[in-house]
């Protein structure tokens, strides 16, 4: 078995080692509050953590991050010591390594590993928000949906999710019965199953 952070090259290994705090999240935990100054920048060592932005009382899932991943609004809040306009929930029960945020500025100049790792982020991320848009732009909530619970379903390793309509709508930035709908065209197609009140089964 690959020990934790197996990932990066020795040095930086030890220095997150040293200063770095482990810390276990229970499933459904928020982490990181929208307005809340941040202090420390998760890795994610296992789990998987949903990020979202709030937009006038609605939720619109962003990305997630997982294994070997950390949260790039969280570092850019921290290099410009403004407050997160982001919210970050455990998807599952998850192990990360938080590292002082009064590190980070350093650790970028002086580990190019740890500057890559955030690079590589920037790029990820961007993609997942161009993605996004693409499917708030040109695809039906039906497709969205779809794409949301499969994704969903990859991350958790599991296709039997416990998950409820209002939840979908609120990742999604929909209303709960739009998605109700569009799970009813969804499950008639054979694509899902509604086995039990706040169960999905994707096929």
């Amino acid at each position: 078995m690959q020990p934790p952070l197996h990932f990066l090259p020795l040095k930086l290994r030890e220095a997150i080692t040293e200063h770095g705090q482990v810390m276990e999240f229970e499933a459904g935990m928020e982490i990181i509050r929208e307005g809340q100054y941040i202090k420390v920048i998760p890795i994610v060592l296992q789990g998987v953590i949903k990020v979202i932005s709030r937009f006038d009382d609605k939720d619109l899932l962003l990305y997630y991050i997982q294994e070997k991943e950390s949260c790039i609004m969280s570092l850019t809040a921290i290099m410009e010591n403004s407050p997160s306009r982001i919210i970050a929930i455990t998807e599952a029960p998850t192990k990360a390594v938080l590292i002082p945020g009064r590190l980070i500025e350093e650790w970028l100049r002086i580990y190019p590993s740890f500057r890559q790792l955030f690079f590589q982020q920037y790029y990820h991320r961007y993609d997942d928000l161009l993605d996004t848009i693409r499917q708030l732009l040109f695809e039906k909530i039906d497709q969205r949906v779809l794409k949301y619970l499969r994704d969903r379903s990859k991350l958790l390793q599991s296709s039997q999710l416990q998950i409820s309509h209002r939840q979908i709508a609120e990742d999604l930035g929909s209303a709960r019965e739009v998605v109700s709908r569009a799970m009813k065209k969804l499950e008639n197609e054979g694509l899902v199953k509604q086995p039990a009140q706040g169960v999905i089964m994707v096929v």
